[in-house]
């Protein structure tokens, strides 16, 4: 009996907890229905309580007759109205109890239109200070409570009055008074002094004008005897200059020497611009002109109307521009300083550059025109462009060889060459030529501070430039992570991926300031971007309420991706108030002021997402980082959120179709096999690179061969370092906050409502040190049912960690000793 007790209490409270919340929360049926219901219940009580005001010396013997079907009350709504109205107005408030109807009413109102409750709250909390402010002032009035004060207001002020005098009731009253005045009406000393002000203008002004009135009146009786005489001199002077017959011979006279050829007429205007000027202003009534052709008597006049332009009324946006200039998101940082380039090292210094071995490029050439010879395969024509670590033949083959046919001789040539990685292009896109690409035998290294310092980085306008390194024509490879919007990167281990990404990395910050880029890092290996903890405060971003802006716990990487989900959908609410289509058009409207901060609105940096081993996270995550990764590259271009995923396992199972749809730009480093060449770029080539930065860089057309820019580790610790010498802002870019569900069982499983099962299971897991069903299914002979409930008890007892995955939960007891001792003290 005890245990059914215990165990009832259990489900009881359980079952409770979750639904005491969800009780408070209506449906939108449900508000509607109450919503009408208050309504007009209001409506109801005012009326109740205007004709209380009228019959109530009638109706006050019949409240205590509620029950009496005989009685009838003088009020509208009988004796409901009559009761209601009595306990609100005489005993309660007096007058002032009239809000009361007022706010149900709006309460009505808010529930059925489903608006906001904060702005009812207010008013219900100010409108019942209000209420019982009036009363206790009206208190004042009545001597022993009646209508105007109420019962509750004329006891208030009595008590008042008997403890701080009437002296103290009026000082207690008239600070209640400012306080709402100045806190809800928001009407301070300041405003007050400005509207008497300009009351005080608008009374001197009138006062003007009334005075102008009059003297305008008294001079009107002089002008008008004044008018006639000047009306009958200008129309005499018109009559006479019409009629002048000289004048009108001249007139004709000179409008026929300009006119002969070109049959042009001159028109002279007639009344009323000789008549002279209006006294009215131009800028108020347009200024007419009638003109009639003196050349031709039968013509008809025509008035032409000159219109007035409207002033044009400067826009609030371009005011705000005009006296402060665009928004800066750089003033914060205003001081900051972009690292130096002598931060790099040059490793073309003591070198000087590409050398070309005249003797190397002679005897490359000789092999591979006789290897083809071999093969009846006639060169016309061959040209040789000179890379950092491969030179590209170009050969131009005599008409009517097919190009199959050079393209499968690709390992005879690499023999001939004793070459490591032969790779034929056949043919270059854009040229009608076949390309062999085959390294040389010194190679040059290319620094990253050529590629920093190369003009094309240096002058490129792009939101989000990278420079990648130099092709095979030593030319700077300078593209835009922008316009990928993603990236791909691939290859096997020591290829050169954490170079890269250091170098994509370096590009950004050489280029960026730290108001416009944010990077989330991710580092499963935990040493590869760890120098990069040293600009945590300029350009990272995390999640709140962490420690290290660098994620290097897988199961954090989910909570940071599902943030990022959650900022990319806050960032396409704010496109949508804005009514843009991109970051960069958000960005340019907010830095002219065209968008209130009061709104929501800030500006928003580019970010971009950068993890160093995506593999490891797929084998411990799976789904739950497919998913958001999926999401953000198909969704976040538009916003500024960027992908850079690496990898050096480029297997179907890790590289999936849902993520190589979404990432069209990719970068190929050296791989073991065709199958993975052809995973990464869908092409063949990278398994014939020769590592030490070697790649193919793709973004959804050409393949273009690419020798990276290598930035050492000490050169990263100097940037950073410099940069984090810096100031910098109070903390890192906080991503939203995200709450994930909690793996595992959640339940507090009471100790006898444990599996007989229990101490034997702990036992196996114990020795076996491996948390998970399957194994207690072997050794117990279990359905998974039960040893998945086995779990979820060991888990609770403490015995077994949390779920994680594909992996099998850590035991957190070490040996039976300590198991036996853990259960002896749960006894």
């Amino acid at each position: 009996m005890a245990k059914k007790k215990v165990s009832t209490k259990k489900k009881t409270t359980t079952k409770t907890t979750k639904p005491l919340k969800e009780k408070f929360k209506l449906s939108r049926q449900q508000k509607v229905v109450l919503g009408s219901f208050l309504f007009f219940l209001g409506i109801g009580l005012f009326f109740a309580f205007i004709s209380f005001f009228f019959n109530w010396k009638i109706d006050q013997s019949e409240v205590s007759q509620f029950y009496n079907r005989t009685s009838s009350p003088k009020n509208w709504l009988s004796k409901f109205g009559a009761g209601v109205s009595h306990f609100f107005i005489f005993k309660g408030f007096g007058i002032s109890a009239l809000f009361i109807p007022v706010l149900t009413s709006l309460t009505g109102i808010y529930l059925f239109f489903d608006l906001s409750r904060k702005r009812l709250f207010g008013f219900w909390f100010w409108g019942t200070l209000v209420m019982i402010w009036i009363s206790v002032v009206l208190g004042f009035i009545e001597k022993d409570g009646g209508l105007l004060a109420g019962i509750i207001g004329y006891e208030i002020n009595d008590f008042l009055r008997d403890y701080i005098g009437f002296i103290g009731t009026v000082l207690i009253l008239a600070f209640f008074a400012i306080v709402y005045i100045v806190v809800r009406l928001r009407y301070t000393p300041e405003k007050l002094y400005d509207s008497l002000k300009a009351t005080q203008k608008d009374i001197v002004k009138d006062y003007e004008t009334t005075s102008q009135s009059d003297d305008s009146l008294t001079n009107s009786v002089s002008d008008k005897q004044n008018s006639k005489f000047d009306i009958k001199e200008r129309i005499d002077a018109i009559i006479t200059k019409s009629d002048d017959p000289n004048k009108k011979e001249d007139k004709l006279r000179a409008s026929s020497k300009q006119g002969d050829n070109t049959g042009e007429i001159t028109l002279n205007p007639t009344i009323n611009e000789a008549y002279g000027t209006s006294d009215k202003r131009e800028d108020e009534i347009p200024e007419k002109i009638i003109i009639k052709s003196e050349g031709n008597p039968e013509d008809i006049e025509m008035e032409v109307e000159t219109t007035v332009e409207e002033e044009e009324v400067e826009n609030l946006s371009s005011k705000l521009v005009k006296d402060f200039g665009e928004f800066d998101p750089k003033l914060e940082l205003g001081n900051y300083k972009f690292p130096a380039i002598s931060l790099l090292k040059d490793y073309s210094a003591n070198k000087g550059g590409i050398t070309i071995d005249q003797g190397e490029l002679e005897e490359n050439k000789n092999r591979i025109v006789e290897t083809l010879k071999n093969y009846k395969i006639e060169i016309a024509q061959i040209k040789a462009t000179v890379g950092p670590t491969v030179t590209l033949y170009e050969i131009v083959p005599e008409a009517g060889i097919r190009i199959s046919k050079i393209k499968n001789l690709e390992d005879d040539i690499a023999l001939s060459l004793a070459a490591l990685g032969i790779r034929i292009i056949a043919p270059i896109p854009g040229k009608g030529t076949i390309g062999i690409e085959v390294p040389n035998k010194n190679a040059t290294i290319v620094s990253m501070r050529s590629a920093i310092a190369s003009s094309k980085f240096q002058n490129a306008e792009m939101a989000l430039p990278l420079s990648l390194g130099k092709t095979i024509s030593n030319e700077t490879f300078v593209v835009d992570l922008a316009k990928m919007p993603h990236l791909l990167m691939a290859g096997a281990t020591g290829q050169g991926k954490s170079v890269g990404l250091n170098a994509i990395l370096t590009s950004l910050l050489y280029k960026k300031h730290p108001a416009e880029v944010k990077f989330v890092l991710v580092d499963p290996k935990k040493v590869e971007l760890t120098l990069f903890n040293k600009i945590e405060r300029h350009y990272l971003a995390k999640l709140p309420d962490t420690e290290e802006a660098i994620i290097t716990d897988n199961n954090k990487v989910i909570n940071t991706l599902n943030s990022l989900c959650i900022e990319m959908d806050t960032r396409y609410d704010l496109l949508k108030l804005a009514m843009v289509r991109n970051i960069k058009e958000y960005n340019e409207k907010f830095k002219a002021r065209k968008l209130n901060p009061e709104n929501g609105h800030r500006f928003l940096p580019y970010i971009v997402l950068v993890v160093d081993e995506f593999a490891d996270l797929i084998m411990t995550a799976g789904k739950e980082v497919e998913t958001p990764i999926a999401r953000l590259a198909q969704l976040a271009r538009a916003i500024g959120i960027h992908l850079i995923i690496a990898t050096q396992r480029p297997s179907v199972n890790v590289i999936t179709g849902m993520i190589k749809a979404n990432f069209p730009a990719r970068i190929a480093f050296r791989v073991t096999s065709k199958i993975d060449s052809r995973t990464i770029l869908d092409t063949g080539g990278a398994d014939q690179l020769i590592g030490r930065g070697d790649m193919l860089f793709t973004q959804g057309n050409d393949v273009v061969r690419i020798q990276c820019a290598f930035v050492d580790t000490p050169e990263v610790e100097r940037i950073t370092e410099y940069i984090g010498s810096q100031k910098g802002y109070a903390d890192a870019h906080l991503l939203p906050e995200y709450e994930g569900e909690e793996s595992g069982t959640s339940l507090d499983i009471n100790k006898k409502d444990r599996d007989k099962l229990f101490a034997e299971a702990a036992e196996v897991i114990v020795t076996a040190q491996q948390g998970s069903a399957s194994l207690l299914q072997r050794k117990l002979k279990l359905g998974y049912n039960r040893a998945g409930r086995l779990i979820d008890q060991l888990e609770a007892a403490g015995i077994v960690g949390p779920f994680e995955g594909s992996k099998a939960r850590q035991v957190l007891i070490t040996d039976l000793t300590s198991l036996k001792q853990f259960l002896d003290n749960e006894l």
